[in-house]
């Protein structure tokens, strides 16, 4: 044996103090061109450097046996005891489950890559406005409103009065429907003038982009469906009477020819004057629903005849002081013919301005002058071609235009803009002086075009 003196770690391959010049290994980088040189022996880089930190300041040489736990831990950390709580700062802790956004945005190359979008001005219209509750809507009636509505309802007593005393006359029922119906039209006229004391009802919002004023036009469509079932309620009334006349039945129609005092037709037919003649003269009743038949017929008699709902309830009343001059047999007559004729006609009416509000709540414009106007702009020498164009009406008092031009030179953008919305206001319009009551707000899109 050999003198030297031998331990159980010196003969481990894991100890740091293993002679592998000494004893032969089977290791596959433990070769003889793999041995340790002078060179990298003395290398700070190498593993088997002898000299190291820990060695100088305990003055013993990493050559010479050391203890078991030296060995196992060849790295001068200390070792530290694991606190879960203490394991992450409270910076961090408050962080967990939070996005950390990249930080390339502050760096000076990305300012000219990511550009910071220039500041705008807030938004003028407000996202809403409240809503006016009942109770501060009757709040805020003045005395010349609530005045208005205290006629309403004489108004309203005066359809009913009519139509209870009518019996068998189907003309004066025909008049209390129509009655009726002008009650409901000046009942809407109060309501639409006491909720405009509200800022919400006429300016835009996000919520409301047009404010409250479409509701009106649903109003005035309800009303319209109305009156067109009333007109054929009537017809079906009337076709049940003369149905019963032509049967056999005494029993059944021996009532049928019994004459109305002349004082109740005449009663009745001068209070549905004077009832539609207030109503159209101080409450401007059906006025707006007016403006958008535009019936051709009656549109050059005075302004209250021009209205076709005013119209038919005058008409109706004032054929009706006829009746008591007439005989049995002619009374008869004249009853039911008068009768179907306007229950034909509220039908008629209460379709066409059906048709003409839904057309405006479905955001059209059915109105005359469009071709005329489009004719103008395609003829104006500045326009090369009209791509698109779309008009449209709101409510009563506003309507829009869109168009999109092409032009050949960009340098008279400006009074083409003003050209075409004049164009617009004065043929559909009737211009600034003409009361027609509706404005047009005109858009125009212009590009330029290329060769």
């Amino acid at each position: 044996m050999s003198p030297t003196k031998l331990s159980a770690n010196a003969l481990s391959p894991m100890s740091a103090t293993f002679p592998s010049e000494r004893y032969g290994t089977l290791a596959p980088s433990d070769s003889v061109s793999q041995k340790a040189t002078p060179s990298t022996i003395y290398s700070p880089m190498s593993a088997a450097f002898p000299y190291t930190p820990a060695s100088a300041v305990s003055g013993a040489s990493d050559t010479a046996p050391s203890s078991a736990a030296e060995a196992r831990n060849p790295f001068n950390f200390q070792p530290v005891a694991y606190m879960p709580n203490k394991s992450l700062p409270q910076g961090s802790k408050n962080d967990i489950g939070r996005r950390r956004g990249h930080k390339y945005k502050h760096s000076s190359v990305s300012h000219q890559i990511f550009l910071e979008p220039p500041p705008r001005a807030p938004l003028q219209l407000p996202a809403s406005l409240p809503v006016p509750t009942f109770k501060e809507y009757r709040a805020s009636m003045s005395k010349e409103q609530k005045l208005r509505l205290a006629w309403c309802f004489c108004h309203l007593s005066v359809a009913g009065m009519v139509g209870w005393g009518a019996h068998e006359s189907l003309a004066l029922t025909v008049l209390s429907r129509l009655i009726f119906y002008d009650a409901l039209g000046a009942f809407l006229c109060v309501a639409v003038d006491v909720g405009s004391n509200f800022e919400v009802w006429k300016r835009s919002t996000i919520r409301h982009p047009f404010g409250f004023e479409r509701s009106e036009v649903i109003a005035g469509l309800g009303m319209s469906v109305g009156l067109l079932f009333m007109g054929l309620d009537l017809i079906s009334h009337g076709l049940t009477h003369a149905l019963e006349d032509k049967g056999g039945h005494t029993p059944h129609h021996a009532h049928s020819h019994e004459r109305v005092s002349p004082g109740s037709i005449d009663l009745a037919a001068l209070s549905g004057i004077i009832c539609t003649v207030v109503s159209a003269t101080l409450l401007k009743n059906h006025a707006r629903i007016g403006k958008v038949m535009r019936l051709g017929a009656i549109a050059n008699l005075p302004s209250v005849l021009s209205n076709p709902s005013h119209f038919l309830t005058l008409s109706c009343s004032s054929l009706l002081l006829i009746l008591p001059l007439l005989s049995i047999q002619m009374y008869v007559w004249l009853d039911r013919t008068l009768s179907f004729s306007v229950a034909i006609a509220m039908v008629a009416l209460g379709w066409v301005q059906g048709w003409s509000l839904g057309k405006m709540l479905m955001m059209s414009y059915s109105g005359p002058g469009v071709s005329a106007v489009m004719y103008d702009i395609e003829t104006d020498p500045a326009v090369s071609v009209v791509e698109e164009a779309k008009f449209w009406q709101v409510h009563y008092g506003l309507c829009q235009a869109n168009l999109k031009l092409r032009v050949r030179n960009m340098e008279e953008i400006g009074r083409l803009r003003d050209r075409v919305a004049s164009m617009v206001r004065n043929r559909l319009g009737g211009g600034y002086g003409g009361g027609g009551g509706q404005k047009w707000e005109v858009s125009t899109q212009i590009t330029l075009e290329k060769d």
